[in-house]
């Protein structure tokens, strides 16, 4: 029972680990999707005010361009106009007419002579002084003008051109467009972009749909943009709600595609984390920092008490998760196919350190291993390569845990491994999925009995005639007996009186970094097994639960 409550815990340690770490990935996800989501939100906000932008300045871009294509060709007939000046108007009149038609444009073309209209394109002959009709004109430069017509509409937008032929100003040419019909074409609102379009002259504007005004207005919630001519004093201005204010209002049509890019993302996240954001990743790290150390925890002789061998065990501090208990990664290390990279280690590392062992062929060094590793021959290669082609002295034991399925064990292997003068040891024998029919299928030189069982000795419990009962089989069987979890004298006594080979506990001694053996070693030669303070001093990980 308590080492089911034993199992229980480790299993629920390692669960805890791993939902911490899927936790963990689930939450990198789930902000790679949030990030994801704002970011095409962003990404489509910014292309969207940068295209209403762009869109304004087009449309302003090409209404300026419009109307240089209609004035530069008055510029044109400037010289064909101005020697007209002063001439008759019964001679000119039809050059003058020829001129309109040629320009299309343009409603009317008159001459100025001393201040006064003497001759119109439309009508012929007049005498109006000019400033009647404009109180601009005449002047000495060059004039662009907005105003209305006082001659053929009354009150109708107009453009005036006035080229000037006398120094004085009093004389020129004063060429009339069209341009409320021409504004109807060229200064079209675009909503909800663009709203108003206004031409500014000389401090004038006109507005579609509104004629002139003196003042531009403007709403408090509008935004104005305008481009002036590089040709003319003309300016085109457009005004609305703005890009930013429309590409915000336009956003929360683009939230479907932002979610299916945040799903999306989250999605690629967790099959491309499941490496990276893993126990299974934390392990390989460790492997490759060299974070997992060697313990060893010796075996005795049950009758001498002499040292006979040792069981390397595992220790993890992790830099950055803190000591991890050989309970807890052990097990995730089953789960997630790792126990053969740390068999890996655990065999280079104890070549490394060979020359702290008795260099005595009855000395043993039992290294725990997982049934899943001897598949394929697996295991063997890599004694091939990392145990034997070193030459050891001492004695190779493989302690077989019970995590895996020991059925899956393929007895050829077995006899290579006897052949390579391997012994086989059955770790924690008696519990988990232990079967008898293994022992025949195994033939194992070794029954390791679990400390469960050991500590039921001389009560009542049901597990102390099961220990009796592991410790029968295998006299009968002729099979080597270690006793694992000896922690009192009493239990050591009893064991020593079965006919227990060997001996296994804190009574005699608690793991210890490898390093520390041959002091220990050189100090306990020949330990007293009746000495109490050989009893534990304090819990430690369990030694089953490493490799």
């Amino acid at each position: 029972q308590a080492r089911d409550i034993t199992g229980d815990r480790r299993m629920q340690t390692a669960q805890r680990i791993i939902k911490s770490y899927r936790q963990r990935r689930a939450t990198v996800c789930v902000l790679a999707g949030i990030a994801a989501l704002i970011l095409t939100l962003a990404f489509r906000f910014v292309s969207e005010r940068n295209l209403n932008q762009q869109r304004v300045a087009s449309f302003t871009h090409h209404a300026v361009v419009n109307f240089d294509r209609l004035l530069l060709p008055l510029e044109s007939t400037r010289e064909m106009v101005s020697p007209l000046v002063g001439k008759p108007c019964d001679g000119v009149h039809l050059q003058l007419r020829k001129i309109a038609a040629s320009l299309q444009t343009v409603r009317s073309i008159t001459l100025v002579h001393d201040g006064i209209l003497y001759c119109s394109s439309i009508f012929g002959d007049r005498h109006v002084p000019v400033h009647q009709l404009q109180p601009s004109l005449p002047a000495k430069t060059t004039l662009l003008v907005l105003s209305t017509d006082k001659s053929l509409l009354k009150d109708r937008p107009v453009l005036i051109v006035w080229f000037p032929t006398a120094a004085d100003g009093q004389s020129g040419v004063m060429e009339v467009v069209n341009i409320e019909l021409l504004s109807r074409l060229m200064l079209e609102p675009q909503p909800p972009l663009i709203t108003r379009v206004a031409l500014s002259v000389a401090g004038r504007h006109l507005v579609q749909g509104k004629g002139l005004l003196e003042t531009l207005p403007l709403a408090d919630d509008e935004k104005r943009y305008q481009r002036t001519s590089q040709f003319f004093p003309l300016s085109v201005s457009v005004s609305g709600p703005g890009a930013t204010r429309l590409a915000l209002q336009h956003l929360p049509s683009q939230l479907p595609l932002a979610l299916m890019i945040g799903l999306l993302t989250s999605v690629i996240t967790w099959f491309t984390t499941a490496s990276r954001m893993s126990f299974a990743r934390e392990i390989n790290l460790g492997l490759t920092g060299r974070e997992f150390a060697l313990f060893c925890q010796p075996v005795l002789h049950a009758q001498s008490l002499k040292c006979v061998g040792v069981e390397i065990l595992l220790r993890w501090h992790n830099p950055r998760q803190g000591a991890i208990s050989p309970e807890v990664f052990i097990p995730i290390a089953e789960a997630q196919h790792l126990i053969a990279p740390l068999t890996r280690y655990v065999l280079i590392e104890v070549q490394a350190h060979r020359h702290l062992f008795p260099a005595d062929a009855h000395f043993h060094i039992g290294i725990n291993a997982a049934p899943s590793h001897l598949r394929d021959g697996e295991l063997l290669k890599d004694l091939h390569r990392l145990w034997f082609v070193h030459h050891p002295v001492q004695q190779l034991i493989i302690e077989l845990t019970e995590r895996d399925a020991l059925q899956d064990v393929d007895s050829r292997m077995m006899r290579e491994l006897h052949h390579n003068g391997v012994k086989i040891a059955i770790d924690d024998f008696g519990t988990g999925n232990s079967a008898l029919s293994w022992l025949e299928k195994l033939q194992p030189d070794i029954l390791k009995i679990d400390k469960s069982y050991t500590a039921a000795i001389g009560t009542d419990a049901v597990n102390s005639k099961v220990t009796d009962i592991i410790i029968a089989l295998a006299q009968r069987l002729d099979i080597e007996l270690v006793a694992e979890g000896v922690e009192t004298p009493q239990q050591a006594q009893y064991l020593r009186q079965q006919g227990v080979q060997s001996l296994q506990g804190y009574l005699f001694a608690q793991p210890m970094p490898i390093e520390d053996f041959p002091a220990w070693l050189a100090g306990n030669a020949t330990p007293a097994a009746h000495d109490d303070r050989l009893a534990p001093l304090m819990t430690i990980e369990d030694h089953s639960s490493s490799s």
